[in-house]
Parts: structure tokens; sequence; C-alpha cells
């Protein structure tokens, strides 16, 4: 069976570094960054991008909607 692999894109300009995503990822992928947006706040990134599996939780429990979860075999 194919492991199944996520890619997270975040719209930076929309994030407003509640840290929801960063909690509900199971394996470490995203971090609240250091650098901030045009509104003043901390966005979420990704970092380690191989860990990832395309669950969507992140995006899931964004009240925003600034996430989209790609998945692919």
């Amino acid at each position: 069976m194919a492991k199944t692999k996520g890619t997270v894109v975040i719209d930076s300009g929309r994030c407003k570094g509640c840290n929801l995503c960063v909690i509900a990822c199971p394996w470490d992928v995203l971090i609240l960054g250091k650098e901030v947006n045009n509104k003043g706040y901390n966005y979420v990134q990704m970092v380690q991008p191989d860990e990832c599996i395309g669950c969507a939780n992140c995006g899931y429990v964004c009240p925003d909607g600034c996430i989209t979860v790609y998945k692919s075999k």
C-alpha cells in the first residue's frame, strides 16, 4: 500500500496565528513562524513537508479557512 503524501498550503495573508492547526497536526509538520503578515500576525508555516500525510486536521480546525490540503499517493 502506498503512503499518502500531503501538502499544506497556507494563505499567510489571512492567517491570524491562532495556533489551532499546529496543535491539531499529529506529525508536527506545522509551526507558528516568526515572520508577520500584512496585518501584523505571525502566521503558520510548513516546516517538515516530508512528514505530512494529508490528514487535513489542520484545515478542519482553521477558523478562518486559510489552509488547503492536497493529497497524493
